[in-house]
């Protein structure tokens, strides 16, 4: 039965006095400004540089630790005609970093050899057969990017085939590092790096715009031609987008809309993307064929594609990974079901994680199955697989905010072996410990979470009032972009609006709205999954909303409209 009765709100203070501030010192509208407060910055000169990242504001790269023999390491190779294998990793992230690499060493005269792993042959992180692969071909000095910092075995074993190693990676550090001859991680407890949260093609950004500097290279027009692969990876890695991450998002995706790069050409075209490329598309379309690729196929695949410089070679490649992942969407929605069904089972909706696993799910598509059970059930989510040895399990997890994943994997060592970031991981064991381990996960969970974690709860950011949802004042809400982790787009509760009309779509998810507030004019918008409680309303009804405001483009006319998320009545 459908119920009138709104999930719990959680709507955010203002700050009158800093709001003010903002506002004149500014020259924004009151909204932008509650924004800006609300998300701490208050000071006018912080709040500006937010509004207009600057990439002169991008940190030294040399204040990266080990820059300097990493970048020893790197010039010297190129100087003595050194073969360079560089060894990346097979999700967005990893393979737009292998993509900078890879073309900016070559550009700068470096012999390179560019890997990113199968997932089904080699797995998570350096495959010992990626170490002598690099040795087969000559190699001289393996660099990684986006893996390499828990690597401990292999880079020792690429040392002892004689191998200069450089790690470049922004995954969690353990207490010790790898032994390589430098480890470029921003996380490391040394660090003085003022932005430790790079997505690991920031790091490596950050490392050739040194590199050009040292080799008397304009860093304008490095940025230029590498900023579209850094932002798809750092948007795509759900990075938070503050400081220099947004920097290179923002001026990243100018450079995805006007860019050079056939590859990129090819899979806007495929992902039917025309216009300004947005954090959107980079989110749920880009990001996903590129995914795809490595996910149930070959992450090779993505990586010639981020390369290629022949058009009609790099339309080929593009439709042939818009074919997996539509294979790959159709995949994930079969486990998905399966593996919501298992959890409901075995009740697992009530413990404190989320531990489930079958031996025929496909190791692609686990990291997305335990996003959705973590949407459905509110908990940490693992789901595993069986490994190709019929032996070893593995598991993507996904987590919610009071739960640490990387750390929750440390305190499970040895029972497994993993890492990661604190919402998203991955780990290795023993397949027929799976219950041991969900029982583990669940007493350590015990330490941290509460039944109020498991909440749904909707977070507004502000309560306006109808009067400040300005078509000027929405449109200024645009410079606030781009949206995603730690800058989402922003929602707002109004009270007592009355619902005028409420009108039937095609979906019965979906309802098209007319309210008002008080005697004010009209306001028009739309219901979005939430249809079946919006029709036990009567015409005339009373309820406070919680809404985005957005610009809604059609026909060549642009208009003002409520998307009403949630209400309650008044």
């Amino acid at each position: 039965m459908t119920e009138l009765q709104a999930a719990p709100w959680i709507v955010c203070p203002r700050d009158l006095a800093a709001e003010e501030r903002l506002r004149k010192e500014l020259g924004v509208s009151s909204l932008v400004a509650a924004i800006l407060a609300q998300r701490g910055f208050i000071d006018p000169s912080e709040a500006d540089k937010f509004l207009h990242p600057r990439l002169e504001d991008l940190h030294d790269p040399r204040l990266l630790p080990d820059y300097e023999p990493a970048r020893n390491e790197i010039l010297g190779a190129r100087e003595r005609k050194e073969r360079i294998f560089v060894h990346g990793d097979y999700d967005v992230d990893g393979v737009t970093s292998a993509s900078i690499l890879d073309r900016f060493l070559k550009k700068i005269g470096c012999d390179v050899i560019t890997h990113v792993p199968h997932r089904m042959r080699e797995g998570y992180g350096i495959h010992a057969s990626a170490v002598e692969a690099a040795v087969a071909t000559g190699a001289k000095l393996f660099l990684t990017c986006d893996c390499g910092i828990s690597a401990f075995e292999q880079v020792a074993a690429a040392r002892e085939a004689g191998l200069r190693v450089v790690v470049t990676d922004h995954h969690t550090v353990h207490e010790e590092l790898p032994e390589a001859h430098a480890v470029i991680n921003p996380h490391r407890p040394d660090s003085v790096y003022p932005w430790p949260e790079l997505s690991g093609a920031g790091v490596v950004l950050k490392l050739c715009a040194g590199l050009t500097t040292e080799v008397g290279w304009k860093t304008e027009q490095f940025y230029r031609a590498y900023l579209d692969l850094a932002a798809l990876g750092t948007i795509a890695d759900v990075m938070p987008l503050l400081d220099e991450n947004r920097i290179i998002a923002r001026h990243g995706l100018e450079r995805l809309t006007d860019s050079r790069k056939v590859g990129i050409q090819a899979l806007k075209r495929v992902s039917e993307i025309e216009g300004p490329v947005t954090a959107y598309h980079v989110g749920f379309r880009l990001g996903p064929r590129i995914n795809a690729a490595g996910r149930i196929d070959d992450a090779a695949l993505a990586l010639e594609l981020l390369l290629e410089t022949d058009e009609t070679r790099a339309a080929k490649l593009a439709q042939q990974i818009d074919a997996i992942n539509t294979e790959r969407r159709a995949e994930q929605e079969r486990i998905i079901q399966e593996a919501i069904l298992m959890v409901t089972e075995k009740g697992q909706d009530k413990n404190n994680v989320i531990f489930v696993g079958h031996q025929s799910w496909h190791a692609g598509v686990v990291g997305i199955v335990a996003g959705r059970l973590v949407e459905v059930f509110r908990r940490p989510a693992f789901v595993a697989t069986l490994g190709d040895d019929g032996k070893t399990g593995k598991a993507s997890a996904r987590s919610i905010p009071k739960f640490n994943l990387a750390q929750a994997l440390q305190s499970l060592d040895p029972l497994v072996s993993g890492g990661g970031h604190a919402m998203a991981a991955g780990c290795s064991f023993e397949y027929d410990d799976m219950d041991r381990i969900a029982e583990a996960l669940h007493e350590y969970a015990a330490e941290f979470l509460t039944e109020e974690d498991f909440k749904v709860t909707q977070f507004a950011d502000l309560e306006v009032d109808a009067s400040e949802i300005t078509y000027e004042a929405v449109e200024q809400l645009r410079d606030l972009e781009p949206f995603g982790a730690a800058n989402p787009e922003p929602i707002f509760v109004a009270r007592d609006i009355t619902f005028t009309q409420i009108k039937p779509t095609r979906s019965p998810q979906h309802m098209m709205l007319t309210m008002r507030n008080g005697t004010g004019k009209p306001i028009q918008g739309a219901g979005f999954g939430i249809g079946e409680r919006l029709a036990l309303l009567e015409s005339g009804a009373e309820a406070h909303v919680l809404f985005r405001p957005c610009l809604d483009e059609w026909q060549g006319r642009t208009s003002l409209k409520w998307h009403v998320r949630d209400f309650a009545l008044a």
